[in-house]
């Protein structure tokens, strides 16, 4: 991976790191509300960031790993061991949304 490459992914790898780690902190006050951010906003977070990304840039498998990688540590932060599998899960948000990016780039041009 050239640098130039990693410097394209880096503002929408530190928007979804924003999420990962500020809403927790923010918004997360018991079970339901935790459930609700690993289970709506983050994920849509994701799509956004990752859909935009593929507008603008080409598929790159990189950045649903690095996704994964953010989030890993939030799950012994502020989760428990069950949120493990989310790691999975938003890497192939990641992936699907950067996808969705790139045909919504090749229909516009």
């Amino acid at each position: 991976m050239t640098k130039e490459k990693l410097l394209k992914m880096l503002p929408y790898l530190a928007i979804i790191t924003a999420f990962f780690y500020l809403l927790p902190l923010v918004a997360m006050k018991n079970t339901g509300s935790a459930m609700f951010i690993l289970f709506i906003m983050i994920p849509a977070a994701i799509f956004l960031c990752s859909m935009i990304y593929g507008i603008k840039n080409p598929i790159n498998l990189l950045y649903p790993l690095f996704v994964a990688v953010l989030f890993l540590p939030t799950v012994f932060i502020f989760y428990n061991n069950s949120a493990l599998p989310y790691t999975v899960a938003y890497c192939a948000v990641a992936l699907v949304g950067s996808l969705f990016g790139r045909l919504f780039h090749k229909h516009v041009n």
